[in-house]
């Protein structure tokens, strides 16, 4: 599975899971397994040991992947969740919202 509609830097909305509705913004696409690592959502904690005197160990909060599949992109222009559509301009392919026609950046 290649090629997710969804970037890194992208606006999206948790569609389904304990996240639902939520919204954050997409960290580090990972094209390969179908998954997206989005702030604030997903969170487990981990329990890290002190690497040196200088770097403290303790409970963190990791944002683990959600598949691509549940999450939405939220429509730069009206702020709604839409899906992700391609078209060609001047022999270009770029994203373009679903709902309202607009090019993403």
């Amino acid at each position: 599975m290649s090629g997710l509609k969804i970037k890194k830097g992208d606006r999206v909305v948790v569609l389904s899971g304990k996240d639902k509705g939520k919204e954050g913004v997409v960290q580090r696409a990972l094209p390969s397994d179908g998954k997206v690592v989005v702030e604030g959502v997903n969170t487990a904690k981990r329990h890290r040991a002190a690497r040196s005197a200088t770097e403290s160990g303790g409970i963190i909060e990791i944002d683990k992947p959600i598949d691509v599949s549940n999450v939405a992109l939220i429509s730069p222009s009206d702020g709604k969740p839409t899906r992700v559509g391609y078209k060609v301009t001047d022999g270009k392919k770029v994203r373009v919202c679903k709902r309202t026609g607009v090019e993403l950046p």
